[in-house]
């Protein structure tokens, strides 16, 4: 047991050494292949760095062999560059010395259908006049070309003018009478659009002129874009003038249906009627307030349209020029309309002034809108509104004044008051002037204010309301209106005061004042001059009851003479049944007998005498038909047993009821 424990050790370590031996064996086989591919890989680099000598050495003889001939190569494309530009300089200023020659025929007929090719072309003369002034200024073909470009601008002119002149036309009278009676309650109303020209032919034009202004250096188109934009204006305004002369007085229809509703303030307001109205002047004098809002329009329209066509800083040059003359027609228009209210005064025609007022009130409603348009103009076209303005306020003032006066000193000609005591034409006239003025109260007011006529009217003056005529109040403006009417309502009584006495019968003449009166006193009430009349008189209705009721009675006075014939004055004192004597019974009979006759002699008369309002009429009527007939009832009856003739039938002639027709039958020429 003991030797097999020996020999175990000695086995392990013979395996053990055969195993190292064999892993020696196979590394030294490892090392020996390693050791062969290291003396390849040493060839195959020795190799490789000779072929990549070799290859360096090639490179370079070829980089010796390249540069050269590159170098060449550029030199040449250098070259052949500076013959192309060369050649391509030549070519362009051979071509400066073809464009007189190749522009000819474009030139020659003109820019109209090909805008856009005669300006290209235009363009090319103008590089070679640059080209032939830098480089050779003294060669024949610069004063070529610089004609060529002098035609081609002067045909671009006539273009320009030719544009104008075949496309501008008058605005029709119905577009503008449309255009100015936008009405301002509308509120998404669609605006009228004046278009004046194509929008193509706009094109052009605009085109034409920033190029006359950029290269032409002339300004003469301006001068005949104005001159032909200034006619058609005025014809547009001339056309809506004579569009009125033709329509107004026969269909009376001047819009288009396209407006329908027009606007409060608008001319087309008609002016009132007038005492002796011309509806010839009538239809002037609207024709002239349109044509006023017209030229507003026209103008504005006008403005808008330049401002694309002529340069800023010409524009309102040249706007001036343009409105001139349809400015310059209706101011004279507009004068003459004055000249015609200053003749009328001095005729005393007073109630042709009225004219002034509509066309007054509506230049002056415009102003703000008119100064607008000008703005930018000369102060001697945005001072001729203003002076008209001032002109008719003027005559229109002097108007009012002559007329006061002339109420005051109408003469009292026997063979111009009524026969049958009726309102005087006087009156009538003047109340219907006063009520023309209501119509245009703040017109009138201002009219008045403008002229400082306060001390006339006794007004007291607030310094706030006279510093200036532009400044007065509205409130001041209707105290002076109110103080006027009442001058001319004081003034007009006491002419037909005067005018009363021509009568020589008092009953007549009471009656004559008590119509008057009566008249004023109602138109005053049935319009409202009434109210503006109070403004500086509170108590003028009740002094007006007061007037006409003093004339009643003056009238009723004429009865007296008929009605002491009915008293108990001289009437004989008798007994019943008693026997009168002769001069007792005379005396009834007398009684009866000028009752009776002044009976008739008053209803006579007086039954040619008029009382036009029927609810007076008809008063007075019936008030002295009560008198009359109650006294002579109580006469009658007092008669009733008096025997005083063998005839009575030849004394009593009238029961009471015919008495009383009779009277029912006073102030009726009809009867």
């Amino acid at each position: 047991m003991g030797i097999t424990s020996r020999m175990i050790p000695t086995e392990d370590a013979s395996a053990r050494k055969r195993e190292i031996e064999e892993k020696l064996k196979q590394e030294q086989e490892t090392l020996s292949f390693i050791r062969e591919n290291l003396e390849k890989s040493d060839q195959l680099t020795k190799g490789m760095v000779s072929i990549l000598s070799s290859f360096e050495r090639r490179l370079m003889q070829l980089e010796n062999s390249i540069i050269p001939v590159h170098k060449q190569t550029e030199n040449l494309q250098r070259l052949q560059e500076n013959v192309d530009k060369t050649l391509s300089c030549l070519d362009h200023v051979i071509s400066y010395y073809h464009v007189a020659k190749d522009t000819d025929r474009i030139i020659r007929e003109g820019p109209s259908g090909r805008l856009d090719e005669y300006l290209a072309c235009i363009a090319r003369i103008q590089k070679a006049v640059e080209y032939f002034q830098d480089n050779n200024p003294d060669s024949p073909e610069l004063n070529t070309v610089k004609a060529r470009f002098e035609k081609g601008k002067e045909l671009l002119e006539a273009e320009f003018r030719s544009l104008l002149t075949r496309y501008s036309k008058p605005v029709p009278p119905i577009l503008i009478l449309d255009a100015i009676s936008v009405d301002e309650d509308i509120e998404l109303q669609e605006e009228v659009v004046l278009e004046h020209l194509p929008e193509a032919v706009l094109q052009d034009i605009i085109c034409i002129s920033g190029w006359l202004v950029e290269y032409g250096r002339n300004q003469d188109f301006m001068n005949v874009y104005f001159q032909i934009r200034s006619s058609q204006l005025d014809r547009s305004i001339k056309g809506l003038k004579e569009h009125f002369r033709k329509n107004s007085a026969s269909s009376g229809v001047l819009y288009s249906p396209a407006v329908q509703t027009k606007r409060k303030d608008t001319p087309t307001k008609k002016a009132p009627k007038r005492p002796g109205k011309d509806d010839v002047l009538d239809i002037e004098i609207d024709s002239y307030i349109h044509c006023i809002s017209a030229f507003v329009k026209l103008a504005q329209s006008e403005y808008a349209l330049l401002t694309e066509i002529i340069p800023e800083h010409h524009q309102k040059k040249t706007f001036d020029s343009l409105i001139q003359e349809a400015l310059d027609n209706l101011m004279l228009e507009g004068d003459n309309i004055v000249s015609a209210a200053r003749r009328a005064i001095m005729r005393h025609d007073y109630s042709a002034v009225l004219t002034i007022f509509p066309i007054l009130r509506h230049l002056k409603m415009n102003k703000s809108e008119f100064d607008s348009t000008l703005q930018g103009t000369a102060a001697s076209t945005k001072n001729k509104l203003p002076t008209l303005i001032t002109s008719m306020e003027t005559i229109g003032a002097k108007a009012l004044e002559e007329f006061a006066d002339s109420i005051k000193n109408d003469p009292d000609k026997e063979y111009n008051m009524p026969k049958d005591g009726t309102v005087h034409e006087l009156t009538s006239n003047a109340i219907l002037f006063l009520q023309q003025l209501l119509d245009f109260h703040e017109t009138a007011g201002a009219m008045l204010a403008s002229q400082v006529l306060g001390d006339t009217y006794n007004i007291p003056l607030d310094p706030r309301e006279t510093s200036s005529a532009s400044s007065s109040t509205s409130d001041f403006n209707k105290r002076l209106l109110s103080s006027y009417i009442c001058k001319v309502l004081g003034n007009l009584q006491l002419n037909l005061l005067s005018k009363s006495k021509v009568y020589e019968d008092s009953a007549l003449s009471a009656i004559f004042l008590h119509n008057n009166y009566n008249y004023i006193l109602k138109s005053l009430e049935k319009s409202e001059l009434i109210q503006l009349v109070t403004v500086t008189q509170r108590k003028a209705e009740s002094s007006y009851r007061e007037l006409i009721k003093q004339q009643i009675d003056i009238y009723q006075r004429s009865w007296l003479k008929v009605l002491e014939h009915l008293t108990d004055k001289n009437m004989p004192i008798f007994q019943p049944g008693a026997k009168l004597k002769d001069k007792e019974r005379q005396v009834i009979k007398d009684k009866f007998k000028g009752f009776n006759d002044g009976l008739e002699e008053l209803c006579k008369i007086q039954k040619g005498w008029a009382i036009p309002d029927k609810e007076q009429r008809d008063y007075i009527r019936q008030s002295q038909r009560k008198i009359v007939s109650d006294a002579y009832r109580a006469f009658l009856h007092r008669c009733a047993n008096i025997s005083f003739t063998k005839n009575p039938e030849k004394y009593h002639k009238y029961r009471p009821e015919e008495v009383e027709e009779m009277i029912e039958k006073l102030f009726d020429t009809s009867a």
